[in-house]
């Protein structure tokens, strides 16, 4: 049996109660015209919502988007509920509003990447192919 790599597939995320999906939707369709295979959950999922979405749609990685303020909580909750699914291995990044005193804090309870407000969605491009690998699937 042979396997053939596919391409990445990311799952966007809006945690929490944050009602502005503008940017999330950039990023899905920056990341679909870069050639990834990208699912979009929509507004107001709850961590076991996207841990659910995640597994079920064999992701590689999630992405996350908050402006509410509530990242050093829906981030590692989200986190929590990968592990609690035996999908640790999902590599989970963010973005949004969040203060730059706040990444190493996120990135030490395991989030992967966090990108600031006013950073390109080429640079979040660059950063998925390098740090991200599709899995391997048979042919």
């Amino acid at each position: 049996m042979s396997t053939a790599p596919r391409r990445v597939r990311i799952l966007v995320a809006k945690p929490g109660l944050d009602g502005h999906d503008r940017g999330a939707k950039v990023i899905a369709r920056a990341l679909r015209d870069a050639g990834m295979e990208v699912v979009y959950t929509g507004l107001h999922q709850t961590p076991e919502m996207i841990a659910a979405a995640a597994v079920q749609e064999d992701v590689d990685a999630v992405g996350l988007s908050v402006l509410s303020g509530a990242h050093l909580t829906l981030f590692p909750a989200v986190l929590e509920q990968l592990r609690a699914r035996g999908a640790p291995d999902i590599v989970v990044f963010g973005g949004g509003i969040i203060p730059q005193e706040d990444v190493p804090r996120l990135k030490a309870l395991g989030v992967a990447e966090v990108f600031l407000p006013g950073t390109s969605t080429q640079a979040a491009i660059d950063w998925i192919r390098a740090n991200v690998r599709a899995r391997t699937e048979a042919a």
